[in-house]
């Protein structure tokens, strides 16, 4: 009986969200709990459990699992406790024979720019040289500590991320090939691009980056093709690390693992003028919004929950009334405040709010609004291993507008928040999608049309408007001329 260890840590920083995320914003399991949960639902945890629980042989031994949404930089004392907890539980256990780790990948600190590697560096103390495998997300910030610490990563290879189950799945696959000998010697070479990258192209399924997903999924099915991925980073996550990498691992093949990193590395870098992203004006939503019948799906990739911003941007729901739009609008935001005043007021009652702008106060100004509070409650959403919690929350009726306020973000890149508000998007002829393109998988069955708004926010896909101060320079597209040297 082989025992493999087993832990997940994710989750997304926005290094330009000013709230920083703590110990409670984060879902916490533990041991059994990990197993009980993950067999019933969930994503890369889940796909990993499924592989191992097939084999007679093998003993899972399930650690910790810390994961949340997306959100500001972690403070420090809370990042301490959640790595000094799972190494601690990771420590409690002995005689370990294999590793499978679910991680997002681009997690940071307000003090530590690499929790994963700290995590991955820590892990390896305990256990030793035995095979080490991870799940990511292909938009993690890729160290040396977690390139020298795993021995192949299995990142998605969609987007909007529709295999999460898929990829755990593929790196217990990988872990047993090693643990078995089919995989005897696992080197990976790394090719780093000063590039970061954005837009629709980057959808897998009809853009060009598809091109170079379908490279890796054809390297992966070849004899030796241990893993292969192209993780385009988080460019929200300001770290010193922050770019893209192509990363590929080949059973004992380091020439072929280099040239097969460089190929898709030169591909990404050929086609980087596709990678940005095709913005419109408020005035031109409203115009097009105005014009089409059916649900108009408003992409707000600036103030994307998905993505790691605080939620609380009134700039798309000023820019309707500003222009006069004249049908009905769903729209969230994040005003802990607001809410509060609509607990305080109850159903059924009105009453002037400056709604928005609550947390990030520099890119955002209080819209004061007189509201209707149609309806309150605790906020929990969704399936999964645990609900989600966007905390209190109120529906409230501007105009002839819904906007659903709560004290925490949530995500919205399908109706799962809104129908827990007995609200549906297709009631209505316009919704925010607070997201860059991961809303896309739910909403396009839905939406007559897809526009993205170009309106400011701590994750706007205009990068050139972020404040960077740690990321490596000379980057594409942040600067002119710039080489990337292979």
């Amino acid at each position: 009986m082989k025992r493999v260890l087993i832990a997940t840590f994710m989750q997304e920083t926005g290094s330009f969200n000013p709230k920083p995320m703590i110990y409670d914003d984060f879902n916490i399991l533990r041991g059994q709990e990990i197993l009980d949960a993950f067999r019933q639902s969930g994503g890369s945890t889940r796909g990993t459990v499924e592989v191992l629980d097939k084999r007679d042989d093998i003993e899972i031994v399930p650690t910790y699992a810390a994961w949340s949404g997306t959100g500001g930089p972690v403070a420090t004392a809370d990042l301490d406790r959640l790595i000094g907890e799972l190494l601690e539980a990771v420590e409690s256990e002995s005689n370990i024979d294999g590793v499978c780790l679910a991680l997002h990948g681009a997690m940071a600190g307000e003090s530590e720019d690499d929790p994963e590697g700290r995590v991955i560096e820590g892990i390896r103390k305990h256990v030793g040289d035995v095979p080490l495998t991870a799940s990511m997300d292909l938009h993690g910030i890729i160290t040396d500590r977690i390139i020298e610490g795993i021995d192949a990563i299995s990142f998605l290879h969609t987007y909007p991320h529709v295999d999460q189950q898929e990829t755990g799945a593929r790196a217990a696959q990988n872990l047993l090939k090693m643990l078995d000998g089919e995989v005897k010697n696992p080197v990976t070479a790394r090719v780093k691009i000063p590039l970061l990258a954005r837009g629709n192209e980057l959808i897998t399924k009809t853009g060009k980056f598809g091109e170079a997903i379908q490279m890796c999924q054809a390297f992966e099915a070849t004899p030796g093709g241990v893993a292969a991925g192209v993780n385009i980073g988080n460019p929200f996550t300001d770290v010193p690390d922050l770019r893209s990498n192509t990363i590929v691992t080949t059973d004992g093949d380091e020439a072929r693992a280099q040239e097969e990193a460089m190929k898709l590395a030169r591909f990404m870098w050929a086609n980087r003028n596709l990678w940005f992203a095709d913005l419109m004006s408020m005035v031109e939503i409203v115009e097009r919004a105005e014009e089409k019948d059916g649900l108009t799906v408003c992409g707000d990739p600036a103030d994307s929950t998905a993505s790691g911003a605080s939620g609380d941007s009134n700039a798309i729901l000023k820019g309707l009334l500003e222009y006069n739009y004249s049908k009905r609008a769903l729209i969230f935001i994040v005003d802990a405040p607001a809410v509060a005043s609509a607990f305080e007021a109850g159903v059924g009652s009105s009453f002037n709010v400056p709604l928005g702008g609550s947390i990030d106060k520099e890119r955002f100004s209080p819209l004061e609004a007189e509201v209707y509070v149609q309806a309150l409650s605790d906020g929990l959403y969704g399936g999964g291993p645990v609900p989600g919690r966007a905390g209190r929350t109120a529906k409230l009726r501007l105009k002839q507008h819904t906007v659903v306020a709560s004290e925490r973000a949530a995500a919205t890149t399908s109706s799962a928040f809104f129908l827990s508000q007995g609200e549906d998007p297709r009631d209505y002829d316009f919704v925010v999608a607070k997201s860059p393109n991961g809303f896309r998988t739910h909403y396009e069955p839905l939406a007559s049309q897809i526009l993205y708004a170009d309106v400011p926010g701590s994750t706007s896909a205009n990068l050139k408007t972020l404040p960077y101060r740690r990321c490596p320079r000379p980057i594409f597209p942040l600067d002119e001329d710039v080489e990337a040297g292979f």
